[in-house]
């Protein structure tokens, strides 16, 4: 398995990052320990999860996911070969989360909490990679419009957040810092303010990323270069749908849209002609389409990890074994030509 630096730290990650936001809702903890013992064997030493996680966030599940990693931790004796990153909630609100039932937002007093938490349900006493799962100022955010749309709003400072995060640098709780579902703007004000009040340097930003939606390409990928803020990409299925699994109005037993009915981020105008599009390419170079889909995401050149999630074994192995793909240059030709023709249908 190919290993990429994480930022500008001395950590080398997987080029594929196990995703485990279904475990403790759509998979039990018995499930989450085969799939962090296949993804472990086959070269991924980075799992990505939240301390919102399992999803959809309820209070009831909340912080499920932590503990399972946090037990095969416990079992497999092997925390310090895996390089592991959570996230902390942005604005939102949940009032289940925090001691005082407040609704969340990125005060230093909610982080340290957060992080206090984490480092329980995970059975460790340090997080490689802490993130800020979506930012504190209000933001359309998870699907809606692409455009961006102004809200006013109560927010904590960026220099704020540094600050706190930089005291858990110090102390030895968190190592490196992250954002997630984060602007361009956002990207760079964090960049500017960790430079100019000698504070800790945002390694890597976690964007929804796929052949549906390459909105990161516009402004995020030049930041990535030129700021080593490289991109761990989410959602390279686009939520399932680059499977092909709910075409047609087709609708799995089992699947999350099933399940939950909360995936219409991708069921724009035109998305169901795109997913088509795509689904052609894989038959016309024989690929499985989920296949196509993940190695398109990893093999971009600012992607730092892709992270991949699954909920069975045969999903998993699927999504690992992208990696042996060859996209050839008719087949990126062919990817291009079709996006040049349906463009982003999500944000």
């Amino acid at each position: 398995m190919e290993k990429r630096k994480l930022g500008t730290t001395d950590i080398e990650v997987s080029a594929i990052c196990l995703g485990t936001m279904t475990w403790g809702q759509q998979n039990t903890q018995d499930e989450g320990f085969e799939q962090m013992d296949y993804a472990f064997d086959m070269g991924i030493n980075f799992f990505d999860t939240a301390e919102m996680y399992a999803v959809p966030p309820k209070k009831e599940t909340q912080g499920s996911t932590e503990k399972i990693i946090g037990n095969w931790f416990n079992e497999r004796k092997n925390r310090d070969k895996v390089i592991l990153a959570t996230k902390v909630c942005g604005r939102a609100p949940f009032t289940w989360l925090r001691d005082d039932e407040t609704p969340t937002e990125q005060t230093k007093k909610q982080i340290f909490e957060a992080v206090d938490k984490s480092l329980e349900r995970l059975q460790t006493d340090y997080i490689d990679l802490y993130q800020l799962h979506w930012p504190d100022r209000p933001m359309s955010l998870f699907g809606g419009s692409i455009n961006y749309q102004h809200i006013e709003g109560e927010t904590n400072s960026i220099e704020s957040i540094l600050d706190a995060l930089s005291e858990l640098i110090k102390i030895g709780k968190i190592r490196n810092i992250g954002l997630s579902n984060e602007t361009p703007w956002g990207t760079m004000e964090f960049v500017h303010q960790s430079k100019d009040k000698n504070l800790p340097k945002m390694q890597s930003i976690q964007n929804a990323y796929n052949l549906l939606n390459r909105i990161f390409e516009f402004g995020g990928s030049e930041i990535a270069f030129r700021e080593n803020v490289g991109l761990l990409a989410y959602s390279p299925l686009a939520q399932g749908y680059l499977t092909g699994k709910y075409q047609n109005g087709n609708l799995p037993k089992g699947s999350r849209k099933e399940l939950f009915d909360r995936l219409q981020r991708y069921e724009g105008a035109g998305s169901e002609e795109a997913i088509e599009s795509y689904l052609n390419i894989a038959k016309k170079y024989n690929i499985d389409p989920s296949q196509l889909a993940n190695q398109f995401v990893t093999t971009r050149p600012f992607v730092t990890s892709n992270i991949i999630g699954a909920t069975s074994m045969e999903q998993l192995k699927l999504a690992v074994t992208s990696i042996e793909v060859n996209l050839t240059e008719e087949v990126e030709n062919d990817i291009e030509k079709t996006f040049q023709k349906h463009g982003n249908i999500a944000s």
